[in-house]
């Protein structure tokens, strides 16, 4: 059972460490007296053209870029050298990011503004980054199951606690990897983000779940999983409680939806026989992601979890790993059609990504 242990740092931002057993003392006391306090500016817009939300977060420029290892703000605090984290040594780590995309905080800060057809308000949400491990040069798809089973406690704890705040209105668990997708920090990593709206594309997700459930009467994601099974050839492994494969309309080179096999909404309602699983199939699929290139494959991943508060029991969980790279050396851009139109042109058929990631499981 995995243990919580909550405590603040010096400028009052929440921080939570998780360990797979009692008896671990995080009681450290953040030593930096003179940190400022975090400036939030986060501010939602909205575009009545296209019916989305732009984020404006204008103090993210003063965010940390590329430390050297020896001045990573995500390592234990030791030998004189106070980071994010105060105490000497920890497992998994969740705290506020300094340097937010949303915070509740901005409520106080930025206004409202309703004058049509220029509609904004705060980003009133949360951001906190998880340190998934304190090896600095341990990627995820290196840590054993048991700790990738804290990591899951984690996401599903903070997901409960974000979910109780009246201004989110949906919890995001993503992991960013690799320099070419963009990551300023190279200690191993993830970010949770509690939005302040749905985003649209899971707003659309929940309507195509509404929509099949009225016409079909079934779950439109375990329609999905299960045509998948029976075809197979997308098929990238499975597990008792698990199914990752290639969608048949995959928009990235290799991508991989993760469905639990029972219908559940999100991480909090997945019972430990299934958390025992997902760690040790995530763990394969993340491998087989490593085992395409000569190099460790950049990715990105993300938990695509039922909306605080509607279309929940219609939502299905599942997992979207995908990596931008499509060949040794040779990157997926999005140009003119994808960046544009919003149209994906992939260069790799399903089922041969499907293939390529199946011969790179690890026996």
């Amino acid at each position: 059972m995995t243990v919580r242990f909550t405590t603040h740092l010096a400028d009052g931002r929440e921080i939570f460490y998780f360990d797979r057993l009692p008896g671990a003392d995080r009681s450290a006391v953040d030593q930096r007296t003179d940190l400022p306090p975090a400036h939030t500016t986060s501010q939602i817009r909205w575009d009545p053209l296209f019916r989305d939300y732009t984020t404006v977060a204008g103090h993210r420029q003063q965010r940390t870029y590329k430390p050297p290892a020896d001045l990573c703000p995500l390592c234990a605090s030791k030998d004189g050298k106070h980071t994010e984290i105060p105490a000497d040594d920890y497992e998994v780590v969740v705290f506020e990011n300094r340097f937010p995309s949303y915070s509740l905080n901005s409520a106080d800060v930025v206004p409202l503004i309703d004058e049509p057809p220029f509609r904004s308000g705060p980003g009133a949400g949360r951001a906190e980054v998880v340190a998934f491990t304190s090896n600095h040069d341990l990627p995820f798809s290196q840590l054993p199951p048991e700790h990738v089973r804290t990591v899951i406690d984690a996401w599903a704890d903070r997901t409960t606690g974000l979910s109780a705040y009246g201004s989110i209105d949906y919890v995001f668990c993503f992991e960013n990897r690799g320099e070419e997708i963009g990551v300023t920090l190279s200690h191993p990593h993830g970010q949770i983000y509690g939005y302040p709206f749905v985003p649209p594309r899971f707003y659309k997700a929940g309507e195509a779940f509404e929509h099949h459930l009225e016409r079909a009467g079934t779950c439109l994601q375990c329609d999905l999983m299960k045509a998948e099974c029976e075809d197979g050839s997308r098929i990238v492994t499975t597990s008792e409680h698990w199914v990752a494969y290639v969608p048949f309309a995959a928009r990235w080179p290799y991508e991989v939806r993760l469905v639990p096999r029972r219908h559940v909404p999100d991480l909090p309602a997945l019972d430990d026989a299934e958390r025992d699983d997902l760690a040790r199939t995530y763990l394969t699929v993340l491998k087989a992601f490593d085992g395409l290139f000569d190099t460790p494959t950049p990715y990105i991943a993300g938990w695509q979890q039922a909306p605080v508060r509607r279309a929940r029991e219609v939502w299905h969980l599942a997992a979207e790993i995908f990596t931008i790279r499509r060949a040794p050396g040779k990157l997926k851009y999005l140009a003119g059609s994808e960046s544009g139109a919003a149209v994906w042109v992939n260069d790799i058929a399903p089922e041969t990504a499907a293939q390529r990631l199946r011969e790179a499981v690890p026996t």
